[in-house]
């Protein structure tokens, strides 16, 4: 094959690696690999451009060949390490009774003390951060706090307005016991989650509190001070610790149960119309 024919496989190769990066249920190793490999062809076919002696075209050549039997291996590798079950014994702890709107900071205590951390849920909630704006009704309008930006209403008690966090406020608390190990999965796919449960690690997750997807009559329409927002009172949060081709498992703050589990399909509904909020950590 002379030189030109071999950029034209180069450059058909990185069109076939952008279009596999854009993949949203490749595993995070395959696609930085991905990456990788389409600045190092995007090299040799500029290198080519310029040099055509036939030494070099051999090099080409021997580098394409040895490129090609690399992402085969990995890919093969990134495969084998989603695993097709997984069932995590991760500690539960019960939100109740004195945490009765604490679910989130709940099942970030037990995150935490999976990986190692020595960590209260009450602990949790006095340190995470509140959004401390007032609830007010004006014209048939709700005007509150947002939880994007910290904690809203009373996470003690049940009396009154409330709601509760979502994930930017725990990943911040997160990282004060993690430093630099914390990893916001927030708008990944399912199957990214998959890998990192493969990996020994839970996933702390917003969900719905019927673990499926929920009518839009169960949302409301709140003017915040960071914007306007739609919200459930069924929002719930719980430590994904595991799957299998038919459920998802999980530490249920709520019930304090261990293990329980929601049909994936329905799972995985959930939490996308919650906006895909998931957190976890690196093992170093």
């Amino acid at each position: 094959m002379d030189t030109n024919g071999i950029i034209l496989y180069a450059t058909l190769g990185l069109l076939f690696l952008l279009i596999l990066m854009i993949r949203k249920n490749l595993p995070l190793l395959l696609k930085g690999f991905l990456f990788t490999t389409l600045i190092a062809i995007a090299a040799f076919t500029v290198y080519l451009l310029h040099f055509k002696e036939n030494g070099e075209t051999a090099l080409a050549k021997e580098v394409t060949e040895q490129v090609k039997k690399t992402i085969s291996s990995l890919n093969k590798q990134a495969i084998e390490t989603v695993k097709t079950s997984v069932k995590l014994d991760a500690p539960v702890i019960s939100q109740l009774p004195e945490l009765p709107r604490g679910c989130e900071v709940t099942s970030l205590a037990m995150l935490l003390q999976y990986a190692g951390i020595d960590i209260d849920k009450m602990t949790l909630a006095e340190e995470v951060t509140k959004d401390t704006t007032p609830y007010e009704r004006k014209n048939g309008k709700i005007y509150y706090g947002n939880p994007n930006d910290g904690f809203i209403g009373d996470m003690y008690s049940l009396e009154g307005p409330g709601l509760g966090v979502y994930h930017k406020p725990i990943a911040a608390l997160a990282n004060k016991y993690l430093p630099n190990r914390i990893v916001d999965l927030t708008g990944s796919d399912f199957e990214e989650l998959k890998e990192v449960l493969s990996d020994d690690r839970p996933v702390w997750i917003v969900t719905t509190s019927t673990f499926s997807k929920l009518s839009d009559d169960n949302f409301r329409t709140w003017i915040t001070p960071s914007g306007t927002i739609k919200v459930t009172y069924s929002e719930h949060s719980v430590l994904v610790t595991g799957y299998n081709k038919n459920y998802v498992y999980f530490n249920d703050p709520l019930t304090g149960e261990q293990n329980k589990k929601a049909p994936i399909q329905d799972f995985i509904a959930a939490w996308v119309q919650m906006g895909s909020q998931a957190i976890t950590y690196t093992n170093s």
